[in-house]
């Protein structure tokens, strides 16, 4: 793909994560919330790239670096997202302001990575931005996942009980 492209495909991802993160949105139980981070890590895998070849050790560093960040990033979007089941058991998420502070750091520590690289004489392409995207949307749905699986249905009542218990709401 061209840097174009690979341009439009990162501005497409994130309007449509942003415009979704900023709704209260259903969450289904599917299981394919690694869809579109396994797309992107496929994407940024195939084009050179990735790693500067006159700077290939630096360049891994500040990669690993950009990931680490990704991941971090991720973590904290998923723990910052508020969670809650609706009386009829269906779970829904929405994003706080404490994720939008989330959003805000990792994307400041992204511009200092990538103008320390510019400032080496690093060349870093969106193959980079790619792959720490994947890497911050893969931690954001495993978050999301692992504390939807540690909440209680909003029906039911206590052992024998008749009583339906309130729905539980997270807030950050």
């Amino acid at each position: 793909m061209s840097g174009l492209v690979n341009i439009l495909v990162i501005g497409a991802v994130i309007a449509v994560v942003v415009v979704r993160q900023c709704s209260a949105r259903q969450i289904s139980d599917d299981r394919r919330w690694w869809i579109l981070p396994g797309v992107l890590l496929v994407l940024s895998l195939r084009e050179p790239g990735l790693v500067d070849p006159h700077h290939t050790a630096l360049s891994m560093a500040v990669l690993g670096a950009e990931l680490v960040v990704g991941l971090v990033t991720g973590v904290g979007w998923g723990w910052t997202t508020r969670l809650w089941r609706e009386a009829d058991g269906s779970l829904w998420s929405k994003g706080t302001k404490a994720t939008a502070f989330v959003w805000i750091g990792g994307l400041v520590l992204r511009a200092a990575l990538y103008g320390a690289a510019a400032l080496m004489g690093m060349d870093q392409g969106t193959p980079a931005l790619l792959s720490a995207l994947a890497v911050t949307l893969a931690a954001r749905g495993g978050a999301l996942m692992w504390r939807a699986g540690r909440m209680a249905p909003a029906y039911g009542g206590s052992l024998g009980g008749t009583t339906p218990r309130p729905a539980w709401k997270d807030r950050v």
